[in-house]
């Protein structure tokens, strides 16, 4: 994995209602290339109000975010280069969806980047057909299911090739045949080397998938640190009313319990404690 910073906050301050109360209050946090990184907290803790920041909808009233080592800028020219590399995908896509039909609402976004008819026509035929949107990019975006407009919604960011792209709750009321077809593309994505930010309250899927997670507290980092270590750190868990993931709950009841040896390293997912319960020939009662 890359060491290089590609995203960095310092200090950041936020507030909705002229400096009374913080939304971000002091955050500060350093993002790698080609992270998949989990944000957890509680409602209101700052994720979202720190995502819109990163894509330059909003700006701190104090403190410096910077962008692949350039701070950012707040004229209209930069900011069109700064939401071409870094992109959001909002929890509800009907805040993000607008167009009449699915192939004008992908094109958008790459036209107005200045990317000639043809060049643009290219990219979002590519985009259509890598996501699977054909049966539908005729249709208005309005008319499709909610996971359909999850997936034209992730198109319109994908087709500008951004370096990051965040996901506030991607999988926020969907189905579960529909939760599996966004996670599928977001592995798509990391496996692609986008830096991949995402909201979520799942613990289970968040420590399966993610490289590191952090947890928002007040406005501000809590704890920042590795899948395994964040969640092995029950008082920051209370503190942002999250509970372990159940995986890791039970890799270490089973061990307590000798049916497992504790010298085994903590499972990201149940297919590998059902591996280590098996290969420990010990019965689960």
């Amino acid at each position: 994995m890359s060491n290089e910073i590609i995203l960095k906050a310092e200090n950041l301050y936020f507030s909705y209602d002229d400096d009374h109360t913080h939304s971000l209050n002091g955050l500060s946090l350093e993002i790698r290339k080609g992270q998949k990184v989990a944000f957890m907290g509680a409602n209101g803790s700052g994720k979202s109000t720190f995502f819109l920041c990163c894509t330059g909808i909003l700006k701190p009233q104090k403190g410096h975010l910077s962008f692949q080592g350039n701070e950012y800028r707040y004229d209209k020219k930069s900011l069109l280069a700064l939401r071409s590399k870094i992109g959001i995908v909002f929890q509800d896509p009907d805040n993000q969806l607008f167009c009449a039909s699915v192939y004008q609402e992908i094109s958008f976004g790459i036209l107005n980047l200045g990317v000639s008819p043809e060049e643009a026509k290219k990219e979002v035929e590519q985009i259509i057909d890598y996501l699977e949107i054909t049966p539908f990019r005729d249709k208005p975006a309005h008319a499709l299911s909610g996971g359909q407009k999850k997936q034209v919604s992730i198109a319109d960011i994908l087709v500008m090739h951004p370096d990051i792209i965040i996901l506030d709750e991607p999988a926020a009321a969907l189905d579960p045949k529909h939760t599996r077809m966004v996670n599928h593309i977001v592995d798509q994505m990391t496996e692609a080397g986008i830096t991949v930010l995402m909201s979520t309250h799942d613990v289970d899927y968040a420590y399966a998938w993610a490289d590191e997670v952090i947890l928002f507290h007040e406005g501000k980092v809590l704890r920042h640190g590795s899948a395994l270590e964040v969640f092995h750190d029950e008082q920051a868990l209370s503190q942002t009313n999250l509970e372990p993931p159940a995986v890791l709950s039970l890799f270490e009841t089973l061990c307590r319990k000798g049916i497992l040896n504790s010298s085994l390293l903590p499972p990201r997912n149940l297919q590998t404690l059902e591996r280590y319960i098996e290969e420990s020939g010990s019965p689960v009662s």
